[in-house]
């Protein structure tokens, strides 16, 4: 198949939405699959074209970011002349022009895969709500105008009120988790250096972001020190968020807390990353909105059972696997009261790394997509 990807962002942007889309372009490609993306140039110094890892990569120059996304003004004539070289078109949502892509694919006379990464979720304001409210009329346009929907699972789907009209043409199929096994040497040698041997840890990572419920874990961290005061908790991500000031307005709460948490940083070095999993005796997913953090896979991956809110689509990677344990949302307590149990009971929580992948199997995931492409060309 000749299979174009369309989505704002691409290697070497790095958030699970674009590592998702690597994972599959990369594993179609390694299937004799001839894959190009079409993406932004986010930076000046990315090269407009070029190959990475089997995948043609088009980046169209942008003027200027607009919340999320950036506004490339070449966009329409570029897909046009790629949808003639191409059997077959996919989006990854949330993409404002995806509806464009849509209707050029028909014209065309090609069919259009939308992969919806999750129901865009902004932050409170006027300016925020304006941009929900349009784009989200945008991104209606574009599911409508999709052959056919992908979801990261069906609880999701269940649950969501932007795909519930389009229920009959949704398919829901697991994302493409790939970790290196941790380095358990190296994992020893990082918590000696952060001054954390023998001590138990909470670890949380991610863009410090609204929807991602950070400030409910803030909240909970002395309830956890009420029971058990030897406990630490360790953040990886980014806190610099350009198109949210969520971590501003949670400074107060991250001073309270400055002497329990250990900040690593972004991990991008995949192997620093399992190891950051394998050092934590218990991962947190405080969040408000998630549609599937891949982050949870990772974890269970390298041994570390995962307490997440049970809310659609975040709650399926402990429901399928039973590694860890569900709370209520947007409540510190339960949060709180979860982390401590987990911790206090660990080894009944923990699974070995085959049943995780028995579930969560990426060669499964791209065979999966490889037929649903090839129905929608045939």
């Amino acid at each position: 198949m000749k299979i174009l990807m369309a989505l704002t962002y691409y290697y070497p942007h790095w958030t699970g939405l674009t590592a998702y889309a690597q994972r599959l372009a990369e594993g179609l490609a390694d299937r004799g699959h001839q894959v190009t993306v079409v993406t932004s140039r986010f930076r000046r110094d990315l090269a407009l074209e070029d190959e990475h890892n089997g995948v043609r990569v088009v980046r169209l120059p942008s003027w200027f970011r607009l919340s999320r996304g950036q506004v490339m003004p070449g966009f329409i004539s570029a897909v046009s002349r790629l949808l003639r070289e191409h059997d077959v078109v996919q989006t990854h949502t949330p993409m404002l022009e995806t509806w464009l892509v849509g209707m050029l694919a028909h014209r065309a006379g090609r069919k259009m895969l939308m992969t919806h990464h999750g129901d865009l979720v902004m932050p409170a304001g006027v300016w925020n709500q304006f941009v929900q409210k349009s784009v989200g009329f945008l991104l209606d346009r574009g599911a409508a105008s999709a052959d056919v929907i992908s979801i990261h699972s069906q609880d999701y789907a269940d649950n969501s009120a932007y795909l519930r009209p389009y229920a009959d043409k949704v398919v829901a199929i697991y994302p493409p988790v790939e970790i290196p096994r941790p380095d358990m040497q190296a994992v020893a040698a990082w918590r000696r250096e952060l001054g954390l041997d023998g001590i138990r840890l909470v670890g949380f990572a991610g863009r410090f972001v609204e929807e991602k419920g950070f400030d409910y874990l803030l909240k909970a961290v002395p309830l956890v020190l009420e029971q058990m005061p030897d406990v630490r908790f360790a953040y990886a991500g980014d806190y610099n968020v350009v198109y949210e000031s969520f971590y501003q307005r949670c400074a107060r709460l991250m001073d309270s807390c400055n002497n329990q948490i250990t900040k690593v940083g972004l991990i991008t070095d995949q192997q620093k990353l399992a190891n950051f999993y394998a050092m934590c005796d218990v991962f947190a997913l405080p969040s408000r909105t998630d549609c599937f953090p891949s982050v949870q896979i990772e974890a269970l991956l390298c041994g570390t059972p995962v307490v997440a809110t049970n809310i659609p689509g975040a709650r399926e990677v402990v429901s399928v696997t039973g590694m860890g344990k569900l709370v209520e949302p947007r409540d510190e307590r339960a949060l709180a009261q979860g982390l401590v149990e987990v911790l206090q009971n660990r080894q009944q929580y923990v699974k070995s790394y085959d049943e995780i992948r028995s579930v969560f199997c990426t060669e499964e995931t791209i065979a999966s997509y490889e037929r649903l492409l090839q129905s929608m060309i045939a």
